[in-house]
């Protein structure tokens, strides 16, 4: 089965330090990124399935992130895999090399800056498709997870410079974090 992109976005969640214990639900996995529980379990066997996370032992253990792979797979696959144009100028949530950490190390001027269309949004910039269509509320609730996703976004759409400084940024925070 074909690897979805809400599969990526189930894998750096568990990732993050947050969810590394494996004393997390389905149901917290599931609201926290804004989609349902079925809809996270089916995510996590899928990346379970690609090598992305490892299956646990037991009937109620929970899988965990493979790290190596899944920084291989952000390095050399997702912007193949989950490629994303730039669009039109729109209100929405920074991304990207707009959004921290790398808004500070990546001159951006106002008309390159970079979003994720949301009508809460407080930022304009060009508008890019975000992995899962649930990811500006689920950036908004969890500056990790916005963080994390931002810089895969970086992955996605940068430069050699900015793909650079986010998969040093990114091998930071999930293979030591």
């Amino acid at each position: 089965m074909p690897l979805k992109p809400q599969d990526l976005l189930v894998a750096l969640q568990i990732a993050l330090p947050a969810f590394r214990d494996g004393g997390w639900t389905y149901s917290r996995l599931a609201s926290g990124l804004g989609m349902s529980d079925s809809e996270a379990n089916e995510a996590a066997r899928r990346a379970v399935d690609a090598g992305l996370l490892a299956a646990g032992e037991g009937r109620s253990a929970k899988p965990a992130a493979v790290r190596s792979a899944l920084l291989e797979f952000i390095g050399h696959g997702v912007r193949y895999a989950f490629y994303a144009q730039p669009g039109a100028t729109t209100r929405g949530v920074p991304t990207a090399y707009s959004a921290p950490p790398l808004d500070g190390l990546v001159a951006v001027s106002a008309g390159d800056a970079l979003v994720w269309p949301d009508a809460e949004g407080d930022d304009r910039g060009q508008a890019l498709e975000p992995l899962y269509p649930s990811v500006p509320g689920a950036a908004r609730r969890d500056a990790a997870l916005h963080e994390t996703l931002s810089l895969v976004d970086a992955v996605r759409v940068g430069r050699a410079r900015e793909r650079e400084l986010a998969m040093k940024e990114l091998r930071a925070r999930i293979a030591d974090g």
